[in-house]
C-alpha cells in the first residue's frame, strides 16, 4: 500500500521538472530554460530501493510582478504542505539565496512537515563550496544534487525514504477494508453514498466540483463493516483551473492509493468517455481492486440489448483486462445500489485470498504442458514451477530457465488460466518470471 506523497516546491526555473521527471524515471513533465513552463500539475510514481511513493511536481509560477508572485508562492506552498508527507524544496546554486527562496523557507520552518533541502545544478566541487550557504535557510542537511546528470540524487534519495511514515503505522490506519467511490465530477459519486447509508451525508449539486475533500464514512450495517470514501471529482489536468480543485484531485489521487476497492462512477447518459478510462488506468497502475458502476440508469431509455451494447463498449475499452464486475445502477432511486455493495466486498476477498503452491502447480503446470511457450531462436523455454509472493494484491512468481524470452501474449495466456480456475475478478493479476 502506498500512502507516500512528496511535493516539489520551489522558484521557477530551478529544475523542479527535471528532478520530477528523473525521480519518476520518465520524460513526462515539459524542461525548458524559460521559467513557467510548467503550467499543469504532474504526477507520477517513483521507487527507491523497494519504496513507492507519488511525487508531485507543483510547476513554475508566471505573475506580473513579485508582490502578487510572492503570495502566489504562499498559496501553492501552503497547499502543497497540507497534502503531502514530505515536501522537497528546490533550490539553484547558481543564483545562490533569494528573497523568494527565504519566503518559501519562512513557510516550510514553520510548518511540521518533513522537508528535503536540494540545493540543483551542483556539478563540481567548487559547486558544493558555493552550496554551504543554503544552510543559512535553517532547514537542516542540504542535499547537493544535479538533476540534469543525477549525480548526488541516490544520498537524496535515501534521506527521503527515511523520512516516509513506517509501514506499520500505515497499516495499522487501515485495519478496516476501504472502499472509494471515484469518478468525473457530477457522476452521482455523493448520491451513490447517500443512498447507501440512507442519510444526505454528502452534500449533492448538479455543479461540477461540489465535493472538494476526500469525505470518510464509516458503514457498518447488513454484516458489512468498512470505510466508504467519496472523492472529488477527477478531471482532465488541461481543465484543472483553480489550486483547490488541483488538491482536490490530488486527494483522490491519494484515496485511490489508501483504498483496497475502487468503485468506479460512469454516467449512463454520456457513455465511457476518456477521462473514465484514465482513472481507470490509474486505479490498475496501484494495483486496486475495482467495480465498474454505470449510474442514471433510470434516465436511459432501455431496450432487451442496451446492457449488453454498453457492457461490450466498456469491455472493448479496458481490453486487454475484461474480467472486471459492471453494475447498472441508479443513486436517485436506489436500484441496485446494494448489489453494488455486495459486489465491492467480493472483489476484496478476491484480492486478499492465497492460493496454495500444491493447488497452484497441479493447475498452472498442466496449463503450460497443454501449451507452452513458443521457443525463439531454437532453444526451449521450460516453466518448471510457479508460487504466489507475499504481497497485498495477487502476485505470481513462474520460475523457467530462459524466462527474458517470454513474451507478453504468454504471460496473459497465464493469467488467463489463473483468472479461469481462481476466481481474480475485479482485481489486476501481476505475473513475474524468474531464473530457475
Amino acid at each position: 500500500m502506498s500512502s507516500r506523497i512528496v511535493a516539489i516546491v520551489g522558484r521557477p526555473n530551478v529544475g523542479k521538472s527535471t528532478l520530477f521527471n528523473r525521480l519518476i524515471e520518465q520524460r513526462k513533465a515539459i524542461v525548458d530554460e524559460t521559467a513557467g513552463v510548467t503550467r499543469d500539475r504532474n504526477y507520477g510514481k517513483g521507487e527507491w530501493i523497494g519504496v513507492e511513493y507519488s511525487v508531485i511536481d507543483t510547476g513554475g509560477y508566471v505573475v506580473n510582478s513579485e508582490d502578487i508572485f510572492e503570495a502566489e508562492i504562499n498559496k501553492q506552498v501552503h497547499l502543497a504542505i497540507d497534502e503531502a508527507d514530505v515536501i522537497m524544496f528546490v533550490v539553484d546554486v547558481e543564483l545562490g539565496i533569494t528573497d523568494l527562496d527565504d519566503a518559501i523557507a519562512n513557510i516550510l520552518r514553520r510548518s511540521k512537515k518533513e522537508v528535503i533541502l536540494v540545493v540543483n545544478k551542483v556539478d563540481n566541487n567548487n559547486r558544493i563550496l558555493d552550496a554551504q550557504e543554503f544552510y543559512g535557510l535553517g532547514l537542516g542537511e542540504i542535499h547537493c544534487i544535479s538533476s540534469m546528470t543525477g549525480s548526488g540524487t541516490g544520498d537524496m534519495l535515501d534521506a527521503l525514504v527515511a523520512k516516509f511514515p513506517n509501514r506499520e503505522s500505515l497499516e495499522e490506519e487501515h485495519e478496516l477494508p476501504h472502499i472509494s467511490v471515484v469518478g468525473r465530477p457530477n457522476v452521482g459519486k455523493s448520491s451513490f453514498i447517500n443512498a447507501l447509508i440512507g442519510e444526505d451525508r454528502n452534500i449533492v449539486t448538479d455543479v461540477a466540483g461540489t465535493t472538494r475533500d476526500s469525505i470518510h464514512t464509516r458503514y457498518n450495517k447488513f454484516g458489512h463493516d468498512f470505510m466508504i470514501v467519496d472523492t472529488a471529482g477527477l478531471r482532465k489536468k488541461g481543465k484543472v483551473s483553480e489550486d483547490l480543485e488541483f488538491y482536490s484531485v490530488l486527494r483522490s489521487v491519494r484515496t485511490i492509493e489508501n483504498s483496497d476497492v475502487c468503485l468506479l462512477l460512469i454516467d449512463a447518459t454520456r457513455g465511457v468517455e476518456a477521462q473514465d478510462m484514465n482513472i481507470l488506468n490509474l486505479i490498475l497502475k496501484n494495483k486496486k481492486g475495482v467495480v465498474i458502476l454505470v449510474n442514471k440508469w433510470d434516465l436511459i431509455d432501455k431496450d432487451t440489448m442496451t446492457t449488453k451494447k454498453i457492457t461490450e463498449e466498456i469491455h472493448n475499452r479496458m481490453a486487454p483486462f475484461t474480467d472486471v464486475p459492471i453494475v447498472f445502477i441508479s443513486a436517485l432511486t436506489k436500484q441496485r445500489v446494494h448489489k453494488a455493495l455486495e459486489l465491492a466486498m467480493e472483489v476484496h476477498e478476491n484480492r486478499k485470498q492465497r492460493i496454495k503452491t500444491s493447488e497452484l502447480n497441479e493447475v498452472m503446470l498442466e496449463a503450460i504442458e497443454n501449451y507452452g511457450p513458443p521457443s525463439i531462436k531454437g532453444k526451449y523455454i521450460k516453466i518448471k514451477y510457479c508460487t504466489q509472493l507475499p504481497s497485498p494484491t495477487p502476485t505470481f512468481a513462474f520460475f523457467a530457465n530462459l524466462p527474458q524470452y517470454i513474451k507478453e501474449p504468454y504471460k496473459r495466456y497465464l493469467e488467463n488460466q489463473l483468472r479461469d480456475n481462481f476466481n481474480f475478478t475485479g482485481v489486476p493479476v501481476q505475473i513475474y518470471f524468474r531464473q530457475k
